[in-house]
């Protein structure tokens, strides 16, 4: 795989572009799986416009998404979405008017990140503007540096998604520890194997979620993962496999699942867990501000028990900001063009990007 080319600050220095004026225009991309996502943002946090296009409907009716449908999906929907983004932030001439293209480079799906990276550098290229690779976990920590004013480094971030679980010290913009992940099954992948346990549709999170805030969450004594253990890691596979055989044991007896209640009693789990590790983190740390950033971080359980720690400040972000989007991916790009990167058009997309060097501590 070809390495972006990094130019550093001190070349930045020279370039006739403003990235600390708060009308640098910035334009983000994020395609790394089922959503595409366009933005355009002024100085570090300035939403002018933002536009996606949901995937949902067309991979319902499979389960799951599939990665080659959801790579023409994007083909599809970015020429449209680019014309509406610009329309709405009232972007006439994009090559005198932008500064900057911010585009999603890893991880992800690779067909998805193609078209973001591919449409990026066509764009770049042809506005005769400066290229930034993001990181989409790098991202998912700019939503609460975009949604938060009062928010400074250094602080935690818990990321939890589909693909991610996942605690990272944030020390400064651009340098990240990871603190510890989970062993198998991310938070949201449990969720939605759940889901389509108890026969729920595609995707199976809000659904368990609603469900959930109708049952009793002590109905089904489900363990907390990893609470006996004192390392800052996750595993969910193992509550995943009880609430199968707790199923089976329902279905072997004739009786009708309450399925509130597990629900219930699975959420309660997962959040249990969730916190304990933050809060281990946070002891160890000593960092007292921690963000919940993530698809997961709508979970109203989640940000219930966030929102109510004492033991730390918590930053949640808004909705709309914890699912993917182009908001935080700009927001990142931006802050690192403010540090010196660029990507020349040697970029490439990277399905496993790591946010931080692997088997760090």
């Amino acid at each position: 795989m070809r390495v972006p080319l990094i130019v550093r600050s001190e070349e930045v220095q020279a370039s006739p572009f403003r990235p600390s004026a708060p009308d640098f225009l910035t334009l983000g991309v994020e395609t790394s799986c089922d959503d595409t996502a366009l933005c355009v943002l002024a100085g570090g946090r300035r939403v002018l416009a933002s536009v996606l296009s949901s995937q949902v409907r067309d991979h319902a009716p499979f389960g799951g998404v599939i990665p080659e449908l959801a790579s023409r999906k994007h083909q599809e929907a970015f020429l449209p979405l680019l014309e509406e983004v610009l329309r709405r932030a009232e972007v006439r001439n994009p090559s005198r008017e932008l500064d900057l293209v911010a585009v999603t480079m890893g991880p992800g799906l690779m067909g998805s990140l193609i078209v973001g990276v591919m449409g990026a550098k066509a764009l770049a290229q042809a506005w005769e503007l400066p290229l930034v690779g993001v990181n989409h976990l790098e991202g998912h920590l700019f939503a609460n540096v975009v949604a938060h004013e009062d928010l400074v480094f250094p602080f935690l971030a818990l990321i939890v998604s589909g693909g991610h679980t996942e605690i990272i010290l944030a020390r400064a913009p651009g340098d990240y520890a990871l603190l510890g992940a989970t062993r198998d099954d991310a938070a949201g992948e449990a969720y939605d194997k759940v889901a389509k346990l108890l026969g729920m549709g595609y995707p199976g999170g809000p659904e368990v979620d609603r469900l959930a805030r109708r049952g009793d969450p002590l109905r089904f004594p489900f363990p907390t993962p990893m609470a006996s253990s004192d390392e800052i890691s996750f595993s969910f596979s193992g509550l995943k496999t009880a609430v199968l055989w707790e199923t089976r044991r329902w279905a072997a007896a004739g009786k009708d699942l309450p399925r509130e209640d597990l629900c219930a009693s699975f959420q309660r789990a997962v959040v249990d867990s969730l916190m304990a590790k933050v809060r281990l983190a946070v002891k160890r740390t000593g960092v007292r501000r921690v963000t919940l950033s993530g698809g997961v971080g709508a979970n109203s359980a989640l940000r219930r028990a966030m929102e109510s720690e004492r033991s730390f400040r918590s930053y949640v972000p808004p909705l709309e900001l914890c699912t993917d989007n182009a908001v935080m991916i700009a927001a990142a790009g931006y802050a690192a063009y403010r540090r010196g990167y660029r990507c020349d058009l040697t970029l490439s997309p990277d399905p496993v990007l790591p946010l931080t060097p692997r088997h760090q501590e």
